[in-house]
């Protein structure tokens, strides 16, 4: 079983959510089927207790025994500023989700106060930070893109319905291919059927999504499952690159390339979440 310490966190399926202030359930999502872990400080917790909870992610993370991200407040806020400099060089933090990025300048001056190591994963949540979406993957300090599927039908009046969610979700996909970043990752599912979550994880999929945000722990296993490539993808990426090897490496014609950039892709993801062929 991989546990969240042991998946790269640029190939990571499924980022469960945890409240920040509920610190008796920090060690349970730690030891949980999640490839990673991020402590919210920012929409799960009341203003009103916002530094306590700060204080007590920083608390968590301040020995290095146990890693995390943390979902800080967006730049806009006063509480943006007291959040990263609890955080400064805690060596339990992995990285932090900003919440509503909307500018590449909200990445950087995130990542330089932090002290220009550690990684920031840009959380789009409106119409303006979709249309910025490029300018946000091309930010320095910017690890990769995250969708804020709720903030942002709220912000423009969408609906939950797939073909009206397609464009964002492709701008950030599209935005983090011209950044260079890794696949975005996707909303969250809310409720509790696993048919529906499975179906929206293979959405997710389909529109080149790499990794999903979820709030349950017993949606874990359901999106590792479906955004890790199939058993059936596995066995033909083994069996292109034996071929492959066998004749020397020779590219044959143009379709040899992008197939031995996906079984290439498919290999090493395989090998990191323990996908076996069918």
């Amino acid at each position: 079983m991989h546990r969240g310490r042991n998946v790269d966190p640029g190939i990571a399926r499924s980022w469960l959510l945890v409240n920040g202030a509920r610190t008796e359930l920090f060690d349970e999502a730690h030891d949980s089927r999640a490839d990673q872990v991020v402590l919210d400080i920012e929409d799960a917790v009341d203003p009103a207790r916002k530094p306590g909870a700060r204080a007590d992610v920083a608390e968590y993370l301040s020995t290095g025994e146990k890693r995390a991200w943390v979902r800080i407040n967006d730049r806009s806020t006063a509480f943006w500023s007291d959040d990263v400099d609890a955080l400064k060089g805690m060596p339990g933090l992995a990285g932090v989700m900003l919440a509503k990025t909307e500018a590449a300048e909200h990445v950087t001056e995130t990542y330089d106060r932090l002290g220009g190591a550690t990684p920031v994963l840009a959380l789009v949540e409106s119409a303006l930070g979709i249309e910025e979406a490029v300018h946000i993957a091309r930010a320095r300090g910017a690890f990769r893109l995250a969708f804020g599927s709720g903030d942002y039908r709220r912000d423009t009046g969408t609906s939950a319905d797939d073909l009206a969610m397609a464009y964002p979700r492709s701008r950030l996909v599209v935005a983090s291919r011209v950044g260079g970043l890794p696949g975005p990752i996707d909303g969250p599912t809310v409720g509790t059927s696993h048919p529906i979550l499975r179906e929206q994880s293979a959405l997710t999929v389909s529109l080149g999504l790499t990794g999903k945000l979820c709030l349950q722990l017993d949606q874990l296993p359901v999106i590792n499952e479906v955004i890790s490539p199939a058993p059936s993808d596995v066995a033909w990426a083994r069996d292109f690159l034996a071929d492959f090897d066998a004749r020397g490496q020779v590219i044959r014609d143009g379709s040899d390339l992008p197939r031995l950039g996906r079984a290439r892709k498919i290999e090493k993801l395989a090998t990191a979440f323990g996908v076996q062929p069918s």
